[in-house]
């Protein structure tokens, strides 16, 4: 007690091995929440007045709590009182009372009764719904329209506990549904969502259902999902969700359908500073999707990943699932601003000398350090002060999961073995290599062709290459080529600000100019004379064709590529995303006689930002910081400056 003690300072390897406490006093501390993996398995007393606790739902992980004192704690209501009631089986005393009876009821005759209800509403309005032959999809259609309308009519109870009879009505839905057709079941209660009483129930646009949030290091409890309510229809095949409320937070929002090739699913404030839902200012910046462990991500990952997609931005990492809107795990340090984010896949020893894979997460920003987070675990186990300014970004090198490169505005690129972590999490990092810039890095890139040997990086004055082999003579080292592009006078230029560069496949790179309207193709191959010996010379970019964008002066708009699928994806300054699918393109470009189109390419679509109002006003000057699509092209995530990740799936 009275340690400042935050949720982050409660480490699960120590108090994982604190298998016989039975009393714990955790008072007059700075916690918002507690890890979901502390296993206490005896725990018999916790004190927790005094602190800032949000959410009382992983308490269930002490099954045999019997008392419990949390007085003082602004954000907890009766409403948690009761959830606890539920949870904790054996609880006797809650704040110095004797809750026994009162308890007794809540399991028994309150569950009894909501059953009921739930049972009645299902039979009433919703059985006949579903065919006696029915597919996948018409079942998790009824699932979500049946969870949205359960939870806004069952009704039981005084008002004042009206938050926890919706908590469990929908607990007794998802188990009834379980056992009634079938459907998997998460028994995990989620933190809870508060939904607008004044709502009117639509068949067409079921609520969204809540989110899922575990503990990361000092994970925080509550995410302001903002999903967007429809119209007026244009067109049959547009589809919306509808508004949410969220704890502590809530914003209304408002859409008109575009005829487009993908679909809004949701659009997530979730990185706000301190939790605020007022917060539309914090800017996001970088998103990478998670690779698939279990297959070969790490050998062939254009073709394989999974639907969770790690996003960064202000003082918050948050892992995302994109079909859900689930936002899985939220990571926070208060005093970072994070900037880029990176996966890889490390075979690890755990116990019993048994190796398995898992997905560690690199996050960085304008403290220059690198944090390590093993996600499956929950766990942020190590960080690296890789330089002394900003980083701007990161990238895991394809070939050795290990390497990290940092590009920092100290205008150096670091490339780093971040070790393996033993199974207590002891780790070793070491530098192996300092590139030296002429400006501060902003986008890097590895040659796919070669990824242990060039690197390509677009900086503020100009795009640039490295020879990355390793030598042991020479650990810093200048860069080996400059690239020329043409200016808007007709000559060329060196001097320009990349602040967007990708592959598109092996050989062509996709660069992204500060010049008004200018994306280029060009070919790596045919620019760059790989036998030709010399540091610091100038080379031609052989342009093969230029994309028509934005004609916005707006600089760090970056882009990105899908090069499974054959496309390009840039966002511009209004929250609009330009697509480019350029197959027939690519495929003639690879030959020697490629030759450049005098004509820019135009986008194949433009996906519009829809109407979206937070409090009753519009949402405007709306800049995509970052645009990405996972491998297979099935969903596309869109960072904007005003702390809103948007979610699109591909029709």
């Amino acid at each position: 007690s009275k340690l400042q003690l935050k949720t982050g300072d409660l480490d699960p390897r120590l108090f994982s091995r604190l298998r016989h406490l039975q009393k714990l006093d955790l008072s007059d501390n700075l916690l918002d929440k507690f890890p979901n993996s502390l296993t206490l398995p005896d725990l018999r007393v916790l004190n927790c007045n005094n602190n800032k606790l949000e959410d009382v739902t992983a308490l269930k992980q002490f099954p045999l709590l019997e008392e419990l004192t949390y007085e003082n704690n602004v954000y907890l209501t009766l409403n948690d009182d009761y959830k606890v009631m539920f949870l904790l089986e054996n609880l006797r005393l809650l704040n110095g009372k004797d809750i026994t009876k009162l308890a007794n009821h809540v399991r028994c005759v309150n569950s009894r009764k909501l059953t009921s209800k739930v049972t009645a509403h299902w039979e009433k309005f919703f059985r006949d719904q579903l065919p006696e032959k029915h597919t996948a999809e018409q079942v998790e259609s009824i699932k979500k329209k049946f969870l949205q309308s359960v939870q806004t009519n069952v009704v039981y109870g005084p008002s004042s506990l009206s938050e926890f009879t919706r908590w469990r009505v929908k607990m007794i839905a998802e188990e009834f549904l379980a056992y009634s057709l079938g459907l998997e079941l998460n028994r995990d209660p989620e933190p809870e969502e508060k939904m607008d009483e004044n709502e009117e129930e639509s068949a067409e646009s079921p609520m969204e259902a809540t989110e899922d949030e575990s503990q990361v290091g000092d994970f925080s409890s509550y995410i302001n999902h903002v999903t967007v309510r429809p119209s007026k229809r244009r067109r049959n095949h547009s589809k919306s969700g509808s508004g949410n409320k969220r704890s502590k937070s809530q914003a209304n929002t408002q859409e008109e359908a575009e005829d487009v090739s993908a679909e809004p699913l949701h659009f997530l404030q979730c990185h706000s500073k301190g939790n605020s839902h007022e917060d539309f200012k914090t800017q996001l910046w970088s998103c990478v999707f998670e690779p698939l462990v279990d297959c070969g991500a790490r050998q062939d990952p254009i073709t394989s990943s999974s639907r969770t997609v790690a996003t960064c931005g202000g003082e918050s990492v948050c892992l995302i699932d994109c079909e859900t809107g689930t936002v899985l795990k939220k990571y926070k340090v208060a005093t970072e601003e994070f900037f880029s984010v990176a996966w890889t896949t490390l075979t690890m020893v755990i116990d019993d000398n048994r190796k398995k894979s898992h997905n560690i997460l690199a996050a960085a920003g304008r403290r220059g350090i690198v944090k390590l987070i093993h996600v499956a675990s929950d766990f942020c186990y190590g960080e690296i002060k890789a330089h002394k300014k900003p980083i701007a970004t990161v990238c895991f090198s394809p070939a050795r999961e290990t390497h990290l490169f940092t590009a920092s505005y100290d205008k150096r690129i670091a490339l780093w073995d971040i070790g393996i972590p033993d199974c207590d999490y002891n780790f070793k990092a070491s530098q192996l290599l300092v590139l030296e810039a002429l400006s501060v890095p902003l986008r890097i890139a590895l040659v796919p062709t070669c990824p242990e040997q060039y690197l390509l990086a677009g900086c503020e004055g100009g795009c640039f290459a490295w020879n990355i082999k390793p030598e042991t003579d020479k650990k810093s080292r200048p860069f080996e080529a400059l690239f020329q592009f043409p200016d808007k006078d007709g000559g060329v230029t060196t001097s320009h600000r990349v602040d967007g560069l990708a592959f598109l496949n092996d050989d062509v790179v996709v660069s992204k100019s500060s010049r008004p309207g200018c994306i280029y193709l060009w070919s790596w191959s045919r620019s760059f004379d790989t036998k030709a010996k010399g540091c610091q010379r100038t080379v031609a970019a052989v342009i093969l064709a230029e994309l028509e964008w934005s004609t916005t002066d707006m600089s760090y708009l970056t882009l990105s590529t899908c090069p499974a699928k054959d496309y390009v994806f840039c966002g511009d300054e209004s929250g609009s995303v330009w697509m480019y699918h350029i197959p027939n393109c690519t495929k003639a470009w690879s030959s020697a006689k490629g030759k450049r189109s005098d004509k820019r390419i135009p986008p194949t679509q433009i996906l519009k930002w829809p109407e979206l109002r937070a409090n009753g006003e519009q949402l405007t000057e709306i800049l995509v910081n970052n645009v990405v699509s996972d491998p297979t092209f099935t969903y596309l995530v869109v960072l904007t400056s005003v702390n809103i990740t948007a979610i699109w799936k591909k029709s």
